[in-house]
């Protein structure tokens, strides 16, 4: 694939996660994906931010983390590409995210993503 996209990097501050609960979100059945644009004004253009959660309802520390594992690979291949620069992005894992075939989990983020750029921003600041 010869298309460039938007650089990325990991929310890590507890802060940027809840600012991004307050924002937008879209449920499939892969995951929970939740997007908060900052703030417009910025000059620079900004990298793509993207956290990723899974909680204990998913099941042990192995489903949790095999949960984590394909949601940050998942964002590693399609946020670059169709996430937009500016915006912050939290990918919660659900019970099906471990066992859901690769194609139909590309497909949820796609469609989660393609959802949530279309709506108006409810919250524009952290």
């Amino acid at each position: 694939m010869t298309r460039t996209g938007h650089a990325l990097s990991s929310l890590r501050v507890r802060r940027l996660f809840l600012a991004a609960a307050k924002a937008d979100k879209e449920v499939r059945r892969g995951l929970i994906v939740q997007a908060r644009m900052r703030d417009k004004d910025e000059a620079s253009p900004t990298p793509v931010r993207y956290g990723l959660t899974a909680s204990k309802k998913i099941g042990s520390a192995v489903a949790r983390n095999r949960a984590r594992r394909r949601l940050r690979a998942l964002a590693q291949e399609i946020l670059p590409l169709e996430g937009k620069a500016g915006f912050d992005y939290v990918m919660i894992g659900r019970v099906h995210t471990a066992p859901r075939p690769w194609h139909k989990l590309k497909s949820d983020l796609r469609s989660a993503l393609k959802t949530l750029h279309g709506k108006a921003p409810k919250d524009s600041k952290a």
